[in-house]
């Protein structure tokens, strides 16, 4: 309910992760068509500060934090007006997930179980560890919906979270 303390970390975690997929979804709508066409490299590094530095300001930010903290493969990520998204599909989907499960949780109001957030968690799991086994080689569908269902499941989790450590009586 909205007089529960929880609810206002919920809220601030709604805006900003409904913020954050907002921004990664219109950057490559804020850059020229086709002038990303590429940024493959690997996490944890700057791979791609040539093409970066030619972006507006908004857009270099986004794709900044993505070449640390993605590794920004085309063959695993989105375009979108003929650009390379930010992130991978995986990626997106986990932002998309929580924004969407943060929305959820504060609506419906779900008593943690632990069962249930395995069933959100698992698929991801699953489907990254295979393909960085080489037991297989997911798709983006199956890279973003994985995805969506993992964001869910840690809006789930923080949800839970906030529910105990702020007070709520739906936590237990």
């Amino acid at each position: 309910m909205h007089g529960d303390p929880s609810h206002g970390a919920k809220k601030a975690m709604l805006i900003f992760f409904t913020a954050w997929a907002v921004v990664v979804l219109i950057s490559p709508w804020t850059l020229p068509a086709g002038s990303v066409p590429d940024l493959s490299g690997r996490s944890g590094s700057l791979d791609n500060m040539d093409s970066i530095e030619e972006m507006n300001p908004l857009a270099a930010a986004v794709y900044i934090i993505g070449d640390v903290y993605c590794h920004q493969r085309l063959d695993r990520s989105f375009t979108m007006n003929g650009n390379e998204m930010p992130f991978c599909a995986r990626d997106v989907g986990i932002f998309l997930g929580l924004a969407l499960g943060m929305l959820i949780i504060m609506m419906i109001r779900p008593r943690f179980r632990f069962w249930l957030f395995l069933v959100l968690v698992v698929p991801i799991i699953l489907d990254g560890s295979m393909q960085l086994l080489g037991l297989y080689e997911s798709n983006n569908a199956m890279r973003l919906i994985t995805g969506a269902l993992g964001g869910g499941g840690s809006s789930y989790l923080l949800g839970h979270v906030a529910d105990v450590k702020l007070g709520s009586s739906k936590s237990s």
